[in-house]
């Protein structure tokens, strides 16, 4: 008779042997297979067998991640010093080349992110850097993704989080805000006077053209002077307007 315990002993190897090649892959993973230290293929999600021993496999995330990119000094081009931090967005498009090509990825994406960040500021003057944040970071990006796509990285987005100017560049931009802003108040104000200036001009041109008109006008200031018992008022007017002022007091 076969003894059923030295059957049993092998199947349960076998039975271990199986289990443990089982690796499970979710929707977001790839696994990068290794068949004796060299690459064979890129396994799809779910349940999936390799061969212990022989086989291993890496798992890469394929959803995009975010890296922020710590602050850093840089000088302008105009030799202005100042803080900047970003954040970059990125997913792996080749699993294989971002395990073969390159030891850490993320790691890189953060250095090279840096590295681009001085180069692009230090090109740019003070000005555009704070006024044209967007093409900044559209600079960044462009040099970034040229040299990641080799690694199977994409960079998504680049967004600048923060550019921080020294104390005493803030004082000078203030400074500057306040007199640009008196510059404007006596320009709207000159501008002002002018029309008024130009109005009266009109005014006095059309009362010049008709002497009636001036005298009405008289008439009717004298009569809101009137209005105050208490004050007194000395005239000297023109002849042929006296018989018109009689009748306004009498009013």
């Amino acid at each position: 008779m076969v003894d059923l315990s030295l059957i049993g002993i092998p199947v349960l190897i076998i039975v271990i042997f199986l289990l443990t090649g089982l690796r499970l892959l979710y929707q977001y993973e790839r696994g990068v297979v290794f068949t004796l230290g060299k690459f064979t293929q890129v396994k799809e999600p779910g349940l999936i067998w390799i061969l212990p021993v022989v086989q291993t496999m890496r798992k890469i995330d394929i959803r995009i991640k975010t890296a922020d990119v710590p602050r850093q000094e840089v000088i302008t081009k105009d030799n202005i010093p100042l803080l900047a931090n970003t954040v970059v967005y990125f997913k792996v498009e080749k699993p294989a080349d971002a395990v073969i090509k390159i030891e850490d990825f993320e790691y890189a994406v953060k250095q090279y992110t840096q590295a681009a960040l001085r180069d692009v500021i230090g090109n740019s003057e003070l000005d555009f850097v704070l006024t044209e944040r967007e093409k900044i970071a559209s600079s960044i990006k462009k040099i970034v993704d040229s040299e990641t796509s080799g690694w199977g990285v994409d960079i998504e987005s680049i967004k600048i989080q923060e550019i921080e100017l020294p104390a005493e560049m803030k004082r000078a931009m203030a400074k500057q805000a306040e007199a640009e802003r008196e510059k404007r108040a006596m320009i709207i104000s000159a501008e002002g006077e002018l029309k008024a200036s130009e109005n009266l001009r009109k005014a006095a041109d059309n009362l010049s053209r008709n002497p009636a008109a001036i005298h009405l006008r008289t008439l009717q200031t004298i009569r809101d002077i009137a209005a105050d018992p208490s004050e007194k008022i000395v005239l000297f007017m023109p002849s042929d307007t006296a018989d018109l002022v009689k009748k306004v007091l009498k009013k």
